[in-house]
């Protein structure tokens, strides 16, 4: 078990531990003294626009400076952004300040290996072990220098640019991009107009405090307003660090992040670029096991978080994977998840097929789901408690095969996900209640 990070970094709400100045500092410094270990080497950080990254910025420069790393600051920047230039700038790694589609008042840390993928468990573990040594500096002719690399967004704008074909135009193309206020503000807009598009903006006026407030893909209902307010042909929607997409449609539909995979495997079918598996999680809806199964892909389903998704992907040697939230992972175009790759590659097989989002989307049929959470006395696996395996095995037999049923214990809280899909919702909704009865009667 790691002491700080969890399975994205670490994570909490400003100022109360460790999301605070001195732990940042501590860790700056504790992460240095292992990146260090080659001698002087160089890290890279970037953060979004909520007002508290400024003073981890800080907190984590001098750390990695006592401990004699030199820094790269990209201010604010995607998390996907991060991870591309620690690998082009060849970074020993990269850190990124951020608490992704949170409020403004929480923040954290992950870090990114050289090669622009999540840092391997003993790392985090080796750095864990020297937050607990006594912090020391170096002698100050081996401080670490900070460096402000100037073109970050624009390397980054071009890089994006560069995962679809340089003859694809989309002039003509009316498109709503939401920024949530986050990190993407400075960057989305430029990379869809610059391939050709008209983009009506939204969501890019952060003040440090409006991050992913009533916006953003967690809250697409105002990117859905104006894609039918201005005509538009679809909206695009990214969360506070970039790395989520969710979409709309020219009727005003969303269209979720099972929907996006399901367009871009299509796609990727088409143009004869894979075969096999994508992987998605637990949680994805079992239309989009059938739709991929028509075109000979087997859906494989990790735990609940992109960190699974891509140790599966790694497992299965896949280039996509990804969440219905909106984690889509194209390992054929970049290293991790990033909302405005997955949102080119859409665009593309728009452009490809010369179909609008709404008919690409059509070819799956997102079964009815339905998902109960139960507070229970304390966190156990209800797998292992007979009158709910019972009245699973019961719900099953009345899904006559047509549906899937899901029990699952919250990873942060004392609370038992009740899930049941299948093609029927009233079906779908009274077996979810009363299996939650159930689980709630057992282990409540």
């Amino acid at each position: 078990m790691k002491k700080y990070f969890g399975t994205d970094g670490i994570r909490g709400t400003v100022g109360q531990h460790p999301i605070t100045p001195d732990f940042m500092l501590k860790l700056g410094w504790a992460a240095g003294q292992v990146f260090a270990k080659e001698g002087k080497s160089t890290v890279l950080i970037g953060k979004d626009t909520r007002i508290s990254g400024y003073m981890f910025e800080a907190a984590l420069e001098a750390g990695l400076s006592a401990a004699g790393v030199n820094t790269l600051l990209l201010g604010p920047m995607p998390t996907p952004a991060i991870a591309y230039l620690t690998r082009t700038l060849r970074g020993q790694a990269g850190i990124v300040i951020s608490a992704s589609h949170n409020p403004y008042y929480d923040n954290g840390i992950k870090f990114f290996s050289s090669q622009g993928t999540k840092l391997p468990d003993e790392i985090e573990h080796e750095i864990e072990k020297w937050m607990d040594e006594p912090m020391t500096t170096v002698d100050s002719a081996k401080l670490g220098k900070a460096t402000r690399v100037e073109d970050a967004a624009g390397r980054y704008i071009e890089f994006c640019k560069s995962t679809i074909p340089s003859h694809m135009g989309f002039s003509g193309t009316k498109i709503v991009v939401d920024c949530a206020h986050g990190s993407t503000y400075h960057i989305a807009p430029h990379v869809f107009e610059e391939i050709g598009a008209t983009v009506i903006r939204i969501g890019t006026e952060p003040d440090g405090l409006n991050i992913n407030e009533n916006c953003g893909a967690t809250e697409p209902e105002l990117l859905r307003e104006e894609v039918l307010k201005n005509e538009a042909d679809l909206g695009i929607a990214l969360d506070g660090d970039g790395d989520r997409l969710i979409m709309v449609d020219h009727l005003g539909e969303v269209v979720d992040g099972d929907e996006l995979l399901y367009i871009i495997a299509k796609s990727r079918i088409d143009n004869k670029e894979m075969n096999g598996t994508v992987v998605g999680t637990l949680m994805s809806n079992l239309g989009l096991e059938h739709a991929l199964a028509e075109h000979d892909l087997e859906l494989k389903r990790a735990g609940v978080g992109d960190r699974y998704v891509m140790e599966m992907m790694g497992q299965h040697k896949c280039i996509l994977g990804g969440e219905g939230s909106g984690h889509i992972i194209c390992l054929d175009r970049t290293t991790t998840g990033d909302g405005i790759v997955a949102a080119l590659q859409v665009l593309a097989e728009l452009w490809t097929t010369g179909k609008s989002l709404n008919e690409l989307k059509s070819g799956m049929t997102k079964y009815p789901q339905t998902l109960v959470n139960v507070r229970v006395s304390e966190k156990r696996d209800p797998e292992t408690v007979e009158a709910v395996l019972k009245a699973k095995a019961e719900a099953e037999i009345e899904l006559n095969g047509s549906g899937r049923v899901l029990l699952r214990s919250s990873g942060t809280e004392p609370l038992i996900r009740v899930m049941v899909e299948g093609k029927d919702v009233v079906l779908v909704d009274d077996i979810a209640n009363r299996l939650a009865k159930v689980v709630k009667a057992s282990m409540a």
